[in-house]
């Protein structure tokens, strides 16, 4: 066992280490957002996770265990070493087992054929068949199980450069630069695809129909993003939305494949969040800080708020809110035309000298930190912390 006196270290957004307490308590504050469902008898609903250790993926998984759900959760996250702490995502995980039973929790590379066995065979040793798949995975690259070619993506502007706005900070200090990427070329375009399309999350579907795994009236969500026309170069216009169309066609190959047996597929267009994820896309800082200084905390919903809409959405408790294209739609508080359009004149004014009167900057820096467990109030970091946790395999 390890302790450690512990310090962020890192560069721009990326932090070194995490702070086993902070995340924890972070899984704390989730976990007490979420209503408390009354427990009835009779056999509770299945669900699993795929990428259930961050961001909306951990806001799901938590709001399924409040609602009853047992499952099992899939998630690959760093170990310790001698140089740095766990990854805050492997945290997380263990404080996520504490708060839950019912649960299994994997460390495994989701896209390998590999981790659905995995998860095939704990279900079929002690779930049973699945009411609900989530899919929510952020990944750098992915390893195809069939060719065994490494596929990257990268979130580059598809047809032209795209320059945009960004929210740096220097020695804490906020300021507006700027940001020009470079069209991707076609295989960068395929690449992305590849890895955040839909492509893994099909093969999910198969491997537990081939096993005979899914319940009927099964249901299956990936989370997507849409996002405003300020980050539509570099987001939805860009490699990123490429792959989130992909994502989009394959909900509609899904439902039409799982309705004979009563079931459907869905992509869940999510509001904007600060999420490891989005911090590494241009723009998207300042334009989250921006929205959270016209909403407010009230206004600006938590993942937490967003992941139990969509569970009231699914269990049929409240109508599903659609789109034209059959989206289930949780962002209207984000896409508001007039939240944009204060969002847009706060945009375009914005300069080094006023960013921290009209961008909430120092909450978005407190909020970045909080992914690695830094910045939790009542977290006392002047003290050595235990930073040698075991993984998680199954809550009681």
């Amino acid at each position: 066992m390890t302790e450690r006196h512990l310090t962020p270290g890192g560069r721009g957004f990326l932090m070194v280490n995490a702070h086993p307490r902070g995340a924890a308590a972070t899984v704390d504050r989730l976990w007490q957002q979420l209503p408390q469902q009354e427990s009835t008898e009779g056999r509770r609903p299945v669900v699993v996770v795929v990428g259930f250790s961050a961001g909306y993926g951990l806001a799901a998984t938590l709001a399924a265990a409040r609602r009853g759900a047992v499952g099992v959760g899939v998630a690959y996250e760093a170990a310790e070493t001698p140089r740095r702490t766990a990854s805050a995502g492997w945290y997380r995980a263990a404080r996520t087992a504490e708060l839950t039973d019912g649960w299994t929790f994997l460390n495994t590379d989701a896209f390998a054929d590999t981790a659905k066995a995995d998860v095939i065979k704990e279900l079929t040793q002690r779930l049973g068949k699945v009411d609900h798949l989530i899919y929510s995975v952020a990944a750098p690259r992915r390893t195809d199980p069939v060719t065994g070619q490494v596929h990257h993506s990268v979130i580059q502007p598809v047809g032209q450069e795209s320059t945009a706005k960004t929210l740096e900070f220097t020695d804490g200090v906020p300021t507006i630069g700027s940001s020009t990427l470079q069209p991707a070329t076609d295989a960068e375009r395929e690449a992305t695809v590849k890895v955040m399309g839909g492509e893994d999350w099909h093969r999910w579907i198969d491997a537990l129909a081939e096993a005979g795994l899914l319940a009927d009236g099964f249901t299956t969500t990936a989370l997507t993003y849409v996002g405003s026309d300020l980050t539509a170069d570099i987001y939805r216009n860009g490699t990123i939305g490429a792959a989130k169309e992909h994502l989009e066609a394959t909900a509609h190959q899904l439902g039409t494949r799982l309705a004979d047996r009563g079931g459907r597929a869905f992509t869940a267009v999510a509001g904007a969040a600060v999420t490891q994820a989005s911090t590494a896309i241009p723009s998207m800082a300042l334009y989250t800080s921006l929205l959270h200084h016209v909403l407010g905390d009230a206004g600006f919903h938590t993942t937490a708020r967003q992941m139990h809409a969509l569970w009231l959405q699914l269990d049929g408790e409240q109508p599903l809110v659609l789109d034209e294209t059959g989206r289930i739609r949780l962002d209207g508080w984000e896409l508001d035309t007039t939240v944009q359009s204060r969002v847009r004149a706060l945009w375009d004014r914005i300069t080094t000298d006023n960013v921290t009167d009209h961008a909430d900057s120092d909450w978005f820096r407190r909020q970045v930190g909080r992914l690695y467990g830094w910045n939790v109030s009542d977290t006392d970091y002047d003290v050595p912390s235990q930073t040698t946790v075991p993984w998680p395999t199954r809550t009681a």
